[in-house]
């Protein structure tokens, strides 16, 4: 079984069945044989770009595919907040530093596209 953490635009790629997401990645995420977690922090960086007026989502759709599809909610902690801190300045976007973060403090593998985190050691699956 493999823990893996979803990057806040592969989750929404998963509620939306975005068609940018590959095969391998959507039967990653649907196994069973993986844990799949999201990080509030995503809830949080998608809440905030819709009241900007950059995405649009149903918040009930959203909490709706997380509860059925089994994922386990991976909250803040003080020790996130420090390693993100702490972490090299290869990436500057906040929310993708605590994801990063907690996928090393919480030994995960991450689900991204983002190219920035190849310059941190962590687990990383591309989509």
């Amino acid at each position: 079984m493999k823990s893996i953490l979803l990057d806040t635009h592969i989750l929404l790629w998963w509620l939306a069945n975005d068609s940018r997401l590959t095969t391998k990645v959507k039967k990653i995420i649907a196994s069973p044989d993986n844990k799949i977690y999201v990080s509030s922090v995503s809830i949080w960086e998608a809440s905030i770009k819709r009241a900007l007026g950059r995405l649009e989502f149903d918040d009930d759709k959203l909490l709706k595919v997380i509860e059925t599809g089994g994922f386990q909610e991976i909250t803040i902690t003080m020790q996130h907040g420090l390693v993100a801190g702490n972490l090299p300045r290869h990436h500057e976007d906040p929310f993708d530093r605590m994801l990063i973060a907690q996928t090393k403090v919480n030994n995960l593998t991450i689900i991204t596209h983002d190219k920035q985190f190849q310059h941190y050691d962590i687990s990383i699956i591309w989509a």
